[in-house]
């Protein structure tokens, strides 16, 4: 009984940390976007904010999947490295985002916020995606 647990508190701040990970991706979207990220996603309705926050989410999700799953068995280093590596995620991914809009012609932010679909947003949502690969296979 003291294996479960322990288990389900330990699943619990990895949740967490998680969680705050997934938060501060939000936010770095929101950042880098004009306008309220939640104001186009959901009372807009727009579908490149929802792409371009989606893959956000994913390579983040992807991640902390592979910290917890690959780093070290002590739990307080294990939560360390997944907070960690899911910060340097998401420094990779704004990079990522940056770099791709200055070698690009037109502003992605400017793009994200148009009603009509664009595949530019396809291109910035593979550079996410792209970002959190290359993280979570150096942790593997």
């Amino acid at each position: 009984m003291n294996d479960i647990l322990h288990g389900l508190g330990a699943a619990a701040v990895y949740g967490l940390v998680g969680l705050v990970l997934l938060l501060l991706g939000y936010l770095l979207i929101d950042v880098l976007t004009p306008g309220k990220l939640g104001r186009l996603i959901w009372a807009e309705g727009n579908r490149n904010a929802a792409v371009l926050l989606s893959s956000a989410l994913l390579g983040v999700g992807g991640i902390v999947y592979t910290a917890i799953r690959y780093t070290y068995d002590d739990f307080g280093k294990g939560l360390l490295s997944t907070l960690c590596f899911g910060v340097l995620g998401l420094l990779l991914m704004a990079l990522a985002f940056w770099l791709l809009d200055l070698l690009t012609p037109g502003r992605l932010g400017a793009i994200l916020v148009s009603t009509a679909p664009h595949p530019a947003v396809w291109v910035s949502a593979s550079c996410n995606l792209a970002a959190a690969a290359i993280v979570a296979a150096s942790i593997a």
